[in-house]
């Protein structure tokens, strides 16, 4: 019974590792590809839609349409700031000049993005508990419960050589996992 509740102890300790070790293996013939396909090329000129995803452009629609959301809520989602730093990031590959690079830093955006987005409410707590009428661990919540579904959905739709604009790399052209289909002919 002890080895038993041991291994399920060390099965708990190891899992995010594993988890994060068959991300890697997933994730690397992406990453590879797009250092591959873009060799020397400098990135097109930054541009950025704050929150991918829809998020900043359907906020900014609702807030065009009902005046009085965005007087309460702002004509953007608040912490629009860092997605636009996330978004430098992933224009650029981060900075990276090989694939394992590329994978870490990849990583190390997306989680520097959930930080953001949790440190903004716990810096403005206060304030927005005030102006919604909410306790300031309510609005910690939100930004935490905010910040982890941004995580997760730039985790899962992120990744280079996705044909998605928001994509790994953006600033690069598009790479695919995919060798091109050749005639036999050739």
């Amino acid at each position: 019974m002890k080895a038993r509740s041991l291994g399920v102890v060390f099965g708990l300790i190891a899992a995010p590792a594993m988890a994060q070790d068959i991300m890697r293996n997933i994730e690397m013939p992406a990453h590879r590809a797009l250092f591959a396909q873009r060799g020397d090329v400098e990135p097109i000129p930054f541009e950025t839609d704050g929150c991918s995803g829809g998020l900043s452009a359907s906020w900014r629609f609702v807030a065009e349409t009902f005046p009085k959301f965005s007087a309460l809520y702002e004509a953007h989602p608040p912490w629009e700031y860092c997605c636009v730093t996330h978004d430098h990031a992933y224009h650029n590959a981060g900075g990276a000049s090989r694939a394992e690079e590329s994978f870490e830093a990849r990583l190390s955006a997306d989680d520097t993005l959930r930080v953001c987005v949790k440190q903004h409410g716990e810096d403005n707590a206060d304030e927005y508990a005030a102006r919604y009428d909410m306790a300031p661990d309510q609005i910690r919540t939100a930004h935490s419960v905010t910040a982890e579904a941004m995580y997760t959905a730039v985790r899962l739709g992120g990744g280079p050589c996705s044909g998605l604009p928001w994509r790994w790399g953006f600033g690069y052209p598009g790479c695919s996992v995919f060798k091109p289909v050749t005639s036999a002919r050739e």
